[in-house]
């Protein structure tokens, strides 16, 4: 969750639960590493250049906030495919990779400003 002392306080022994979120989240991504290589054929050392900024663009689209806890699975994997759509069409239209890489942080941008400006129009209202 989202609160460090409550969890403390109710019995989860947080360095070991954070120790294998850690170890998970190392296998995962390794795993997809190994299937990124596999399915291009090669392995690059810059094969993985600014997907970070899909996956933040991708969990900022759908229902995350920029002050956290309040994202859920099914709006990540919403964020995910509306990410891979357009960049898919991108590709398909022939635009560049640095234009396509404009394109995705002016969409993490707007979804970042989005969010800003949903909070402030909540906690005014409220």
């Amino acid at each position: 969750g989202g609160n460090l002392q409550a969890a403390k306080l109710s019995g989860v022994k947080t360095k070991r639960v954070n120790m294998w979120l850690f170890i998970n989240m190392g296998l995962l991504s390794a795993v997809a590493g190994i299937v990124y290589s596999a399915r291009s054929n090669s392995a690059q050392p810059g094969a993985g250049n600014m997907f970070e900024l899909d996956a933040i663009a991708a969990a900022f689209i759908c229902c995350a906030a920029v002050t956290g806890g309040i994202g859920k699975v099914h709006g990540a994997i919403i964020g995910g495919l509306i990410m891979a759509v357009m960049s898919n069409g991108m590709q398909i239209m022939g635009i560049d990779q640095s234009t396509q890489s404009v394109v995705r942080g002016v969409v993490l941008l707007i979804a970042v400003a989005f969010d800003v400006w949903n909070k402030k129009r909540s906690q005014a209202g409220a």
